[in-house]
C-alpha cells in the first residue's frame, strides 16, 4: 500500500499525544502509508472534515475529550462517506455493542499491532470500493444517458424487444408506425408490427429466438402501422441489453428527413416552451451529474422545488386558456432571484426545480425562504384577473453519500408533500446529517419512554376477537400491546423497533404474558373460557428461564396451559429455527400452543412443519387482499386448508374486511376467522361469541 493512490489519509481521536504516534507506528510498520491528523475535540474534528476530509477515522473508544458518538455525528453532519474504526484494551461486551449501535465499522484490538493493520487495510477497500461503485454507477448512468440520447436522436426507427415484447423505442419508430407515445405500444408484441402476410414466418422466428438461436442480420419484410397502412421494410437484429436484461436491438432503416436546424433541435431537446427554463430530462440529467460531483467530493449543492398552492383552484379562476401565462410569469420571478450557475427546469405541470451550487446549507434556506416571500408579496397580472399566490418550497442538500438523482429528487418531493399537508406557503430544506441527529435524538427519547413504562404501568394490552367458523368450544382472542400516551394509546410500530434494536423485547413479552395470564383467570372465575393468541418475539427465544416462568406464572393463577397459544411470523421462525424447535417443544410440555404467523409467505411453507409443530396456521394477509375477485388466491387457500387439516393444524384468516370474503373462508374450510370487519381491537373483551 506504498502507492501514492493509497496514502490513508488517517484521523486519529485519542487524548493521548503519545498514544497516537504509536498507532501510526504500528500502522506504518505494516507498511501503511499514512497522512495522519488527530483531533482532541469536536472543534477540531469539525475543522478537519471541512478543510481537510480523511478517508478513515481511527478512535480509541475510552477517549474522554471526544467520545464515539459524538465523532459519529460530527461525521454525519458533515455529509462525508468516512470510515470509523474504534480501538480500545480490555474492551466489555457492552462497550463492543455500543460501539457498533454508534456507527463504528470495525474494531481493532490496541496491543495487536497485526490485528490493527488487518482492520485498516480492509475498511479501507471497502471505502475505495464503495467509491469504485459511486463512480462506476455514475458513470452507468452517464453512459446510459448518452445511450438514450444518441436512440432518441437517431434518425432511424430503433426498438428494444424482450421476449417479444417492446420495452424501449425512439421517437422515430414511434413517428413510422403512427404512435404517439411510448406508452402506446409499451408491452406491445413486436407482431403487431409485421402484416398479416409475413407475420407467421416472423412468429416462427420469434420462436427460434426464445430457444437461444441467434437472429438474421437483416429480413425483408412488409411492416404494418397503427392504422393499419403498411409499408416494405428491412428488419436489421442485433443483441443487446435493457436494465440489465438481455433483449434484442430492432432497426428499420427508414429515412427520414429532418429539417429542423440542429442548433433548433437541442433547444427543443433540453428547453419547456412554455416557461424557457429547461424540461424535466435536462433537469435530471443534470441533477445526476451534480450528485456525482458530490461523490467526487463537492460540497454545497442543493436540490430546490417550487410548486404552487392550490392548483386546482388557481386554474379554475384564472381559466385553462391562461395557465400558460401564468407560468410563464412565475418562471419570470423566479430567476431574478437565482445565480448564472443556478440551473432551473420545469419537473412536472406546476412543479419546478433549481439545481444550485456553491451555497452552504444556511443559504440554500434562505433562497428557499425568498421564493417563498418574492411570491407571497407578488399580485400577478393574468388575463384579466389580478390574484396572489402561494408556494411551497422544499429542497435536499446533496451530500457525498447521496445514492444518485433520483434518491434526492425523492427526498425534496417527500419533504414538499409534508409541508403542503401542513398547509403549503412554507419554505423547508432537508439536510441529510441533521436528519441522522435527529432520528438519534428520537431515539434516545423513545428509549427512555419505553423504560418509563416498564417500571411505571405504562403499558395497556387491547384484545381482537378470533372467531370460530367451525364451532370451536369457548372465546379465543389476539392480545395486543399498546404504551400508554398522553393523548390515547401508542401504537407498537413507534416503540418497538427501539424495544428491539435495544433488547427490551423480552421484558415487554414477559409483561404481555403475566397480564394476559391475569387476564384469562379473571375471564375464567365469570365462567367464560378463554384463550388468547400472544405475540412472541425471536429475542425470547434465546430467553431461558422464559419457559419455567411462564409454567410458574400458570400455576400460580392456577391456570390451564391451552389457554395460551403463542404466535411467531414464519420468517422470524425460518431465521432462528433451532431455539424455536426447542421452544415450541417446551410450550408442549406446558400444554400451551403456537401458531405460525404470515404462514404461506415462504417458498414452501409446510416443510417448515417438519420442524416445527405448529398447531395453529396464521395464512399471510396477502392472500385476502381482493379475495371475492382473486380466484387464484381462493384456490390456493382452500389447497393451504385442505393440507393443513390432513396434517391436523388448525387455520386462521387474519385482516378479514368484508362479508363476501368470510364466507368464501367458510367454504375453502377456514377455522378461524379475524379482522377489523368483525371487530377493530378493543381494551374490552365484548365480542358476543353466542351470537358469532
Amino acid at each position: 500500500m506504498s502507492k501514492p493512490d493509497n496514502v490513508i489519509k488517517l484521523l486519529l481521536i485519542e487524548d493521548s499525544v503519545d498514544e497516537a504516534e504509536q498507532i501510526i507506528s504500528m500502522l506504518r510498520n505494516g507498511g501503511i502509508a499514512l497522512r495522519p491528523s488527530r483531533a482532541a475535540n469536536e472543534a477540531e474534528l469539525e475543522d478537519l472534515l471541512e478543510r481537510q476530509p480523511p478517508d478513515m477515522i481511527l478512535a480509541n473508544l475510552g477517549s474522554r475529550d471526544l467520545p464515539l458518538r459524538q465523532a459519529v455525528e460530527a461525521v454525519n453532519r458533515s455529509g462525508k462517506d468516512v470510515s470509523t474504526i474504534v480501538y480500545g484494551s480490555n474492551l466489555t461486551d457492552n462497550q463492543i455493542v455500543e460501539a457498533f449501535q454508534h456507527g463504528a465499522r470495525g474494531l481493532a484490538l490496541q496491543n495487536r499491532a497485526d490485528h490493527l493493520q488487518v482492520i485498516v487495510r480492509r475498511e479501507f477497500e471497502a471505502l475505495t470500493m464503495r467509491r469504485s461503485v459511486r463512480r462506476l454507477e455514475n458513470a452507468l448512468r452517464e453512459s446510459e444517458r448518452r445511450c438514450s440520447d444518441l436512440l432518441d436522436s437517431s434518425r432511424d426507427p430503433i426498438a428494444y424487444v424482450h421476449e417479444g415484447m417492446h420495452v424501449r423505442a425512439n421517437r422515430a419508430y414511434l413517428e413510422t408506425f403512427g404512435y404517439e407515445d411510448f406508452e402506446d405500444i409499451e408491452s406491445m408484441s413486436i407482431l403487431d408490427m409485421v402484416a398479416a402476410d409475413d407475420a407467421d414466418d416472423f412468429k416462427a422466428l420469434l420462436k427460434r429466438l426464445s430457444k437461444g438461436e441467434r437472429p438474421p442480420q437483416k429480413l425483408n419484410l412488409k411492416a404494418q402501422r397503427g392504422d393499419g397502412s403498411t409499408f416494405d421494410a428491412v428488419m436489421e437484429f442485433a443483441e443487446a441489453m435493457y436494465e440489465g436484461e438481455p433483449c434484442q436491438q430492432i432497426v428499420f432503416r427508414q429515412q427520414v428527413v429532418d429539417t429542423v436546424a440542429s442548433g433548433e433541435l437541442e433547444e427543443l431537446r433540453t428547453k419547456d416552451l412554455i416557461t424557457d427554463l429547461f424540461n424535466r430530462k435536462y433537469l435530471t440529467t443534470e441533477l445526476d451529474r451534480v450528485v456525482a460531483a458530490a461523490n467526487a467530493g463537492t460540497s454545497d449543492q442543493a436540490l430546490i422545488l417550487l410548486e404552487l398552492d392550490n392548483y386546482k383552484t388557481v386554474l379554475d379562476g384564472i381559466g385553462l386558456g391562461n395557465t400558460d401565462l401564468l407560468l410563464g410569469d412565475m418562471a419570470s420571478l423566479m430567476k431574478r432571484h437565482l445565480k448564472e450557475t443556478d440551473i432551473a427546469g420545469r419537473l412536472g405541470e406546476h412543479t419546478f426545480g433549481i439545481i444550485v451550487s456553491d451555497r452552504n446549507a444556511e443559504a440554500v434556506a434562505q433562497l428557499a425562504e425568498s421564493l417563498r416571500k418574492a411570491f407571497e408579496e407578488r399580485i400577478f397580472e393574468v388575463g384579466k384577473n389580478s390574484i396572489n399566490l402561494t408556494i411551497s418550497v422544499a429542497g435536499s442538500l446533496i451530500v457525498e453519500s447521496a445514492s444518485n438523482g433520483n434518491a434526492v429528487l425523492d427526498q425534496a418531493s417527500v419533504t414538499l408533500r409534508t409541508i403542503q399537508a401542513e398547509g403549503g406557503n412554507r419554505a423547508r430544506v432537508f439536510d441529510p446529517a441533521a436528519k441522522d441527529k435527529e432520528d438519534a435524538e428520537k431515539n434516545r427519547h423513545w428509549l427512555k419512554l419505553i423504560k418509563d413504562a416498564l417500571g411505571n404501568d405504562g403499558y395497556i394490552l387491547f384484545y381482537q376477537p378470533v372467531i370460530s367458523l367451525q364451532g370451536a368450544e369457548g372465546e379465543f382472542y389476539e392480545v395486543l400491546l399498546r404504551m400508554k400516551g398522553p393523548k390515547g394509546e401508542i401504537l407498537p410500530a413507534f416503540f418497538m423497533p427501539i424495544a428491539e434494536q435495544h433488547g427490551l423485547l423480552p421484558q415487554l413479552d414477559r409483561w404481555v404474558i403475566g397480564t394476559a395470564i391475569k387476564a384469562i383467570a379473571e375471564r375464567e372465575q365469570s365462567g367464560r373460557k378463554t384463550s388468547f393468541f400472544i405475540k412472541l418475539s425471536p429475542q425470547s427465544l434465546e430467553d431461558p428461564g422464559l419457559l419455567p416462568w411462564i409454567a410458574l406464572q400458570l400455576k400460580n393463577a392456577r391456570q390451564r396451559g391451552d389457554a395460551l397459544i403463542f404466535e411467531m411470523p414464519e420468517s422470524k421462525v425460518v431465521t432462528n429455527l433451532k431455539p424455536a424447535r426447542a421452544f415450541v417443544r417446551g410450550l408442549e410440555q406446558l400444554h400451551c400452543g403456537f401458531a405460525l404467523e404470515q404462514f404461506g409467505s415462504g417458498l414452501n411453507s409446510f416443510q417448515l412443519l417438519k420442524h416445527i409443530p405448529a398447531h395453529y396456521l396464521k395464512i399471510d394477509r396477502s392472500y385476502m387482499a381482493d379475495l371475492p375477485k382473486n380466484k387464484e388466491n381462493q384456490e390456493r387457500i382452500k389447497s393451504m386448508c385442505d393440507q393443513a387439516h390432513n396434517a391436523g393444524k388448525l387455520t386462521v384468516a387474519e385482516f378479514v374486511e368484508d362479508a363476501a370474503s368470510m364466507a368464501i373462508l367458510f367454504s375453502c374450510g377456514m377455522n378461524f376467522v379475524q379482522g377489523n370487519f368483525l371487530q377493530e381491537p378493543e381494551q374490552v373483551m365484548t365480542y358476543d361469541f353466542g351470537g358469532g
